[in-house]
Formats: structure tokens, sequence, C-alpha cells
């Protein structure tokens, strides 16, 4: 299949190969544009190195591409580092970052993750300018002391996207998908990388053919049950 995915720039660059091992091809489609804020960067940075939070959360791959070049190689002596995701572990690990892996694909379960540990702790999340007041909350909840850094926004580009060509479309975020512009989805089978992004589509009239688990391989693989 063809299949149109949404995705900032950025975060596009394994797409193709990932899904040419699934026998698919890749189209990328823009509905978002990253501007990286280089102050929030530098700030969050000589906090972190400062030894200033007792854990960081990068909530996906990109700020971890960012951020680990700059961040000291021995960060973890002192401080618990956990990427969501192998992907963004592995970019952390990369760099020399020791890092734990978020086992599932969704910010919701880092609290839980943490458990009883995070009482007391300060808590470092850089990410995206989209507001995630569930995580704040649940950090709060939990003892935590939440430093949020909004190393990027996502701008709409407010592009027309093409996707007659494709046989399939995959909304990668909630944000994403209602950013993008799409006319008409003909017979394009809507994929949702994972539920929170099948509920905004619902909202939205739309049902998707698919649900993932919250990463592109889960979707792809579910997508094979299709």
């Amino acid at each position: 299949m063809r299949i149109a995915v949404t995705r900032v720039a950025e975060k596009a660059k394994d797409d193709a190969a990932l899904f040419a091992s699934f026998g698919h091809e890749a189209k990328i489609i823009s509905p978002l544009s990253a501007e990286l804020h280089a102050n929030i960067v530098q700030q969050f940075i000589l906090a972190a190195n400062d030894r200033q939070f007792d854990a960081v959360f990068f909530t996906s791959a990109y700020p971890a591409e960012v951020c680990a070049p700059l961040l000291s190689r021995d960060i973890a002596k002192t401080c618990r580092i956990t990427g969501i995701g192998p992907k963004t572990t592995s970019v952390l690990h990369r760099f020399g970052i020791a890092a734990e892996t978020l086992p599932s694909f969704y910010s919701r379960d880092y609290v839980p993750h943490l458990g009883d540990w995070i009482d007391g702790k300060a808590v470092a999340l850089p990410r995206a300018a989209v507001p995630n007041p569930e995580l704040i909350h649940a950090i709060e909840d939990a003892g935590g002391i939440a430093y949020e850094y909004r190393l990027y926004s996502l701008n709409p580009t407010n592009e027309v996207l093409d996707i007659g060509d494709c046989d399939a479309v995959l909304f990668t975020s909630a944000y994403s998908f209602r950013s993008a512009n799409i006319a008409d989805y003909g017979r394009t089978l809507p994929l949702a990388i994972g539920d929170v992004t099948a509920c905004a589509m619902r909202e939205a009239g739309v049902e998707p053919a698919v649900v993932g688990d919250g990463s592109l391989d889960g979707t792809l693989s579910a997508l094979k049950n299709l």
C-alpha cells in the first residue's frame, strides 16, 4: 500500500525504511512544522547539567535528538532518564546517555512506571509546546514537581494535503489530525496511531480503519490484520 503519514520533517527520516519493511510505501505529508526555541533548549540543558532534576522524561525522539548531544554524559548518575518507547531511548543511548525505556507509547503511563519513587522528585519534561495538563497533574498528584520546557512549537502549515494517490492515511497524533487540511478522503483508509488520535478522529466523524498501539511499528503490524 501507499500510505500517507502525517509527520514533521524532523521526525520522518527513518519512515521510508520502516514502511518498506512492512511492504508499504510512505508518503510524508506535513500538516505541522516544527519551530525550535533555542533559548528554551539552553535553559533546559543548563539546568539539567547543573543537576537540578531528579528525573527527565523525553516524550518523543525529536527532543532527545536535540538535547542528548548537549547533556553531560554522566547525568544518569544523579538523574533518572526515561525515553518513551525504544526509538526515543535508542537516540539517548546513541549519544552516550544512560536511559530506561517506558515500554508503552503513552505519556500517561510515565507516573505509574515510576511508582512511589516520584514522590518529592523534580521531574523535567523537555517536549513540544502542545498542552498536556494530564501529565503534569499526574506528576503533581503523585508528589512530584514538574518542570516543563516547551522546546519547540508545532505550527499548522495550512497546506492542502493531497492523498488522492494513497491507499491509506496514517495520523500520528490528535493534533496532526485536527490540523490536517484534507478536502476529500475518497476511498483512502484513515488510520490512527493510537487511541488518543482515534478519539479525536471519531469526534470529527472519521472512523479509523485501524488503531495502533501508539507507535508506527504497532500500527503497521495492526494493518496486517485488516
